[in-house]
């Protein structure tokens, strides 16, 4: 995507745009400065030199695999001779060369170059004009490098508050609550509603009562990571009463495992896949 910008130069306004991460800056702004009635001769003058011939080939073979190079060595060989002229057209025609672009378009109409070609284009014009261009450019560049980094510092922080809001809700909805004193003293109708205090930190009913509106029961509402949990609390807690614990002590060691198990799988990436 390209985007448009704009430095002053000399009181000369030039416009460049941004594609692809390469940058584009108008010939035709900068020959303002040498000439403001005829920009399209000055940049055809500039080109028609053997010096210019030679850079831009160069460039060319560098930067463009689609560079015409026979047609290139044909133009170098007529540069520099009396009568000469080769407009930004005429060597884009011919060569296939991407380092200039001469066409009307959003972005301003006339010639366009790689900023490696407009600086030696600003040479021609007057070392003063190119270092001014150099030092606005370097300033642009700095001002959008400052940008981007203070986004970057915002998604970033951002990032940070949104992953702690998700770790708290985890926290608070997901992982198993610590069980009351009273829940552990308390005595539940089934070994189920004992499995979903464990687990949930609630009843079966007091699910319905909290969420009168939702189909199904607090188990059908579960997440992947708990429904494997709660599988495994239903081994364990046969085991416990085998061993003839209470329900109150079976009851705080399934909750301290459904704690620990539940925090192991939030983090275990392959559990994710299966979703």
């Amino acid at each position: 995507m390209a985007k448009k910008l704009t430095i002053k130069v000399e009181s000369f306004e030039i416009v460049l745009y941004s594609k692809n991460s390469e940058d584009y800056i108008s010939l035709t702004d900068m020959a303002r400065y040498k000439n403001t009635e005829t920009t399209g001769l000055v940049i055809s003058h500039w080109l028609s030199t053997r010096y210019t011939v030679e850079f831009m080939g160069l460039w060319e073979k560098m930067n463009n695999p689609i560079f015409n190079v026979t047609e290139f060595s044909n133009i170098k060989n007529k540069s520099g001779s009396n009568g000469f002229v080769l407009s930004s057209r005429q060597w884009i025609e011919k060569t296939n060369a991407v380092g200039i672009i001469s066409k009307p378009g959003r972005y301003g109409s006339g010639t366009f170059a790689h900023k490696d070609i407009a600086f030696e284009f600003g040479t021609w014009i007057s070392p003063e004009f190119k270092y001014y261009l150099i030092k606005e450019y370097q300033r642009l560049k700095s001002e959008e490098n400052l940008r981007l980094n203070l986004e970057w510092n915002l998604q970033r922080t951002l990032a940070k508050v949104n992953y702690r809001i998700h770790t708290d809700a985890i926290k608070e909805k997901i992982i198993p609550p610590e069980i009351t004193p009273l829940q552990a003293t308390a005595i539940y109708a089934s070994e189920a509603d004992l499995l979903n205090v464990a687990l949930f930190g609630k009843t079966a009913t007091q699910w319905r009562n909290e969420n009168p509106g939702t189909e199904g029961n607090v188990r059908d509402a579960a997440t992947l990571e708990q429904l494997v949990v709660l599988s495994n609390l239903e081994s364990i807690n046969a085991v416990l009463i085998h061993q003839g614990l209470p329900p109150g002590e079976r009851l705080r060691q399934l909750n301290t495992i459904a704690i620990t198990q539940m925090k192991s799988l939030l983090g275990y990436k392959q559990i994710a896949k299966l979703k």
